[in-house]
């Protein structure tokens, strides 16, 4: 029976790939990776040799009876993101959601995802909280701060180092400068970092350090 493995991949450190993620790669028959570069660089550290197809935000939606038919085709294979779990702000609900419309076994690895170490270590409760992945660039996404700004859960924003002074001015302008934020960037990187403290606080130093990096903003919940 035809098998779909969802892999997580490192999201920094390649220490973090487990043993069972490196048994999966070397024995399925094919991968599809949101960017081939990077998965080959990755399977070439690991010493894999294998087929790597595309799938990723922009093909997804027309490649996805292809994909379907390929799997069907195979044994076992796998999909991965650049870095951390597929689906998780990246290409793969799509092609899970049509493998089970199809019928295809699927098996998803636990693995890395830059949310998990962001908020453990943020200090904020992480017993309930709101994933909400990247906010809307114009349309939608004053509503959703104003959402937020309402949330008691810890919440958990993706967002790009060039757009991150701007989001933290716009938590502080729809939150209050007194509420309370951190920012993790490069997680698990050599230059990881955990910058804690007011809204209005962290702004002011990444005014004056302009970041570089995959960021990760945690937002505690209203008091």
């Amino acid at each position: 029976m035809s098998k779909l493995y969802i892999v997580p991949t490192p999201i920094g450190n390649l220490e973090d790939i487990t043993l069972r993620a490196i048994r999966i790669l070397k024995e399925t028959e094919m991968i599809f990776a949101e960017d081939t570069r990077v998965t080959k660089r990755l399977l070439s550290k690991l010493e894999i040799q294998k087929t790597v197809a595309p799938f990723h935000a922009h093909n997804e939606h027309k490649t996805l009876a292809r994909a379907i038919a390929t799997i069907k085709s195979n044994n076992s294979t796998v999909l991965v993101s650049d870095a951390g779990t597929p689906a998780i702000s990246d290409p793969g609900f799509l092609l899970v959601r049509e493998c089970i419309a199809n019928d295809i076994d699927i098996e998803c690895l636990p693995g890395p995802a830059a949310l998990i170490p962001a908020i453990v270590a943020s200090g904020f409760p992480c017993d309930r909280f709101v994933f909400e992945g990247f906010l809307p660039h114009k349309k939608g996404r004053q509503t959703k701060l104003k959402n937020i700004a309402e949330e008691e859960r810890t919440t958990i924003l993706y967002e790009s180092p060039h757009r991150l002074v701007k989001c933290l001015g716009q938590i502080e302008e729809f939150m209050g400068s007194d509420r309370r934020v951190c920012v993790a960037r490069e997680l698990t990187k050599i230059y990881e970092e955990f910058k804690r403290g007011t809204a209005a606080e962290i702004k002011e130093y990444y005014e004056t350090h302009p970041p570089k990096g995959e960021i990760v903003i945690v937002i505690e919940g209203k008091q």
